[in-house]
């Protein structure tokens, strides 16, 4: 049996009905992982042998009758700059290339002992940027063109749901990078309200924007994940004490009288014509469901792709500077110690990194500050005002998730800001801290498109039943990238 390409909910079933064992299905995916690898470079350390210790133990429980969480013995990727303490965390960069964590990040201790888990998967570099090509070990390739980028930063996360290397995976998104790699390879991909999913143990790229998140085949399967990950953590001060609700009683098919935005500054120029096209027909379909649509104009959303390039970098500098061969990873030796600084972050570090870090001590250097990123701050206020504003109209906002659809690789590698304005549809989201879900709806030339719902703070529930509704009465969660056997 291809269990590969079942749902996490429907594997569950399974399992507690004794109809398939955990051993039997984690085989099914390590098997998939061994025919399609090769070719999508989903991984950067595999973890098969203990994955398969897990699977055995769940089988163990179920054999004695004991009960199993939903995602107990079903195999799940981790984006590799999430801790789990005795395996490899490298972030995708050299300098953490043999770093082992001692503990284990909050969301891994909230899975808990029966999370099998198949392997870390590959990210842009410190999760900067938007293809997965800025990986220190290897580009990630896309399952459904295998000559496009899944996206980024998440990008291997997303490539290993869509090419069945796992059924679920974990990811983070600063910019959108769960939410754009799901949009490109045909998946579901969540990002929570900043502060519901604990940050302890996500190693930081900016520490105000980052959010950890599922990427799934289905809607129902990322309500399954949110429920294990969410809640309040004390090791986390950005973490929100807030009830957290059993997101899967938001799975209902119905959306009647919901009042859904059109933010009319989404639909940017450049934006390829069947993805708009996509875009709106989803719409229509959401109306013909009992929504009510409203357009809604949030005026400073053409600011905040400037506000994020500031704010972003100039904590990725900060968060980055313990990284200097001092107490653990890649240290180059030197003269003395400044040039032993220079000479590791030099060798070890990635061009976008580089970039990225020169961008932010720039902005944060005095003289430079006010102009830039105490500006950038005041920006990103007044785009959280303008979610304020549209949230006191409208119950959800829909809009693109990326402009287009995933571009070949190579194409963009030379030219930084064309990058970064695929994510001027999902910046503004976490400028804001509020929660977004990317979900597939439609195809352009074969390629998926993703459709962007985003809602009110700690209101992952209203974006989960509108995304339910409008998957339940379509078929593109069902589709399977045509990776075939490779």
């Amino acid at each position: 049996m291809d269990f590969f390409k079942y749902k996490a909910h429907q594997l569950h079933s399974l399992l507690k009905n004794k109809e398939v064992s955990a051993v039997e299905i984690t085989n099914s995916v390590i098997e998939r992982i061994n025919a399609v690898e090769g070719s999508v470079k989903a991984y950067i350390t595999q973890t098969s042998e203990a994955a398969l210790e897990k699977a055995k133990a769940v089988d163990a429980k179920i054999q004695k009758g004991e009960e199993i969480s939903p995602l107990a013995g079903i195999p799940g990727a981790i984006k590799d700059n999430i801790c789990i303490s005795g395996t490899k965390t490298t972030c995708a960069s050299k300098i953490l290339a043999d770093f082992i964590p001692p503990y284990n990040a909050t969301v891994m201790e909230k899975l808990g002992q029966d999370t099998v888990v198949v392997g870390k998967a590959n990210l842009d570099e410190f999760a900067m940027g938007g293809s997965t090509e800025n990986s220190g070990f290897h580009t990630t390739h896309n399952p459904w063109d295998l000559s496009t980028v899944p996206g980024g930063s998440s990008g291997g996360s997303a490539a290993a749901v869509a090419a069945g290397e796992a059924i679920w995976s974990l990811g983070s998104d600063t910019g959108g990078s769960i939410r754009q790699p799901a949009a490109y390879c045909g998946v579901v991909g969540l990002k929570p309200t900043y502060g519901r999913v604990s940050r302890y143990g996500l190693v930081a790229y900016a520490s105000s924007l980052d959010q950890i998140g599922p990427i799934t085949r289905d809607v129902t399967d990322a309500a399954f994940v949110m429920n294990a990950i969410a809640g309040y953590d004390s090791k986390d001060s950005t973490s929100i004490k807030a009830d957290t609700p059993d997101y899967t009683k938001a799975l209902v098919n119905n959306i009647k009288g919901l009042k859904i935005g059109i933010p009319r500054e989404y639909f940017v120029a450049g934006m390829d014509p069947e993805v708009e096209k996509s875009i709106r027909q989803s719409i229509d379909q959401l109306v013909a469901l009992g929504a009510e649509i409203t357009e809604v104009s949030m005026p400073h959303t053409e600011y905040a792709l400037s506000a994020y390039y500031l704010i972003a970098p100039a904590e990725a500098s900060s968060n980055l500077a313990r990284y200097d061969g001092v107490s653990y990873g890649h240290r180059v030796p030197g003269n003395d110690i400044v040039d032993m600084y220079k000479k590791t972050r030099s060798e070890a570090f990635g061009t976008e990194v580089k970039r990225r870090i020169m961008l932010g001590t720039y902005a944060l250097s005095s003289g430079y500050y006010d102009a830039y990123y105490l500006k950038a701050l005041k920006v990103r206020t007044l785009v959280k005002q303008d979610f304020d504003r549209a949230f006191e109209k409208v119950d959800v906002l829909v809009t693109p998730t990326a402009p287009t659809t995933a571009f070949k690789i190579g194409d963009k590698s030379n030219d930084p800001l064309a990058m970064y304005l695929q994510d001027v549809c999902t910046i503004p989201v976490n400028l804001a801290g509020v929660p977004g879900i990317s979900i597939p709806c439609g195809f352009s030339n074969g390629m998926p498109i993703g459709l962007q719902i985003i809602g009110k703070p700690l209101d992952e529930e209203t974006i989960l039943r509108t995304a339910y509704t409008f998957e339940q009465n379509n078929d593109y969660h069902k589709r399977f990238a045509p990776l075939g056997e490779v």
